[in-house]
């Protein structure tokens, strides 16, 4: 059995534990770890209780999500500054946690032309400074060349 402010009551009986509980002061009897050899009940309110399994539980949903994805978009004839320029925010979006998903724009008949596609989602590659990992390989498809990818 635990205390209201933490302290350690010991091991009692249910009806003495249940006679410590104060509903109308706000103290309810609250069992902490069922499994345990004897179980652990602790003094406390049970709303404040509640919350705080409901805050854990969205920290950890939080967590296991990881990070979300961003899409960065670039041209095959974008400038060498410009290219620069998305190949930053991608770091930033790294730096962030996010994975990002690489769209390489192409217009007309530059979607038939699929190694030089290739060629240019390449030369944007090199560009990066941090290491990274190729999640989904280079699809086509909707205007263009995509790749998904995220920091190693």
């Amino acid at each position: 059995m635990i205390g209201e402010k933490g302290e350690n009551l010991g091991v009692l009986p249910r009806v003495q534990a249940l006679a410590l509980a104060k509903p109308d002061q706000g103290l309810d009897l609250i069992e902490i770890a069922p499994q345990a050899k004897p179980p652990v009940a602790r003094l406390m309110s049970f709303d404040k209780y509640r919350y705080q399994k409901e805050k854990e539980a969205k920290k950890e949903r939080l967590s296991q999500r990881g990070g979300d994805t961003k899409q960065i978009q670039i041209s095959a004839r974008s400038a060498q500054n410009d290219l620069s320029i998305k190949a930053r925010q991608l770091e930033k979006f790294f730096a962030e946690g996010h994975q990002v998903f690489v769209q390489l724009r192409l217009r007309g008949r530059e979607k038939y032309n699929k190694p030089w596609a290739h060629q240019k989602l390449e030369e944007f590659f090199k560009l990066l400074a941090v290491e990274y990992k190729i999640i989904s390989p280079p699809k086509f498809g909707g205007y263009g060349l995509g790749v998904q990818i995220a920091k190693k």
